[in-house]
């Protein structure tokens, strides 16, 4: 009879905590935002895109330039190679070797270059992004914003992307 009495007051207990879990679950508002899909759909996000675009521009042209001067040495070592002279070949040579040390020291750093401004940028807007959704989450009243790419099923109804969108957008 101990024994019974024992597990009869575990149960209980273990009734009574899981039935406050759930009282307390349905009291908190939970929401989730697609943080992926605000990024993208930023005005901001496309504005950084050209801004960094302008800001390596001419690096980039140096770059494609020395590209298809690279390949076009190179066509024409594949086309004239039966007609020029050793000198000539060894001159051809030279250049293209030249060219793609030249391409290697320029081309590498510039998109370490392009990378890191990108993702200081992205940083920066992941940072709007967190503000909005804290800004949403207290007007709204949410407890817990969960990120929806982490969420197997959410009404649409607590899908605030579109309001954290709205409040992201207003800032420039």
């Amino acid at each position: 009879m101990n024994k019974f009495s024992k597990s009869l007051i575990a149960s209980a207990l273990l009734s009574t905590s899981m039935a406050t879990s759930v009282a307390l679950a349905a009291e908190q508002k939970i929401g989730a935002v697609n943080v992926q899909g605000v990024f993208q759909a930023m005005p901001q996000s496309a504005a950084i895109q050209q801004t960094i675009a302008a800001e390596f521009k001419d690096q980039t042209e140096e770059v494609s330039r020395l590209e298809k001067d690279i390949k076009y040495y190179l066509e024409k070592n594949q086309r004239d190679a039966a007609t020029m002279s050793a000198k000539e070949k060894k001159e051809l040579e030279d250049k293209i070797i030249a060219l793609r040390e030249e391409y290697t020291n320029k081309a590498q750093p510039l998109q370490q270059q392009i990378q890191q401004r990108l993702k200081d940028e992205q940083n920066k807007l992941l940072g709007l992004i967190k503000q909005g959704i804290d800004v949403v989450a207290a007007k709204e009243k949410y407890d817990v914003i969960l990120n929806a790419n982490a969420v197997a099923f959410i009404k649409e109804d607590h899908d605030i992307s579109k309001l954290v969108l709205d409040q992201v957008s207003k800032v420039n």
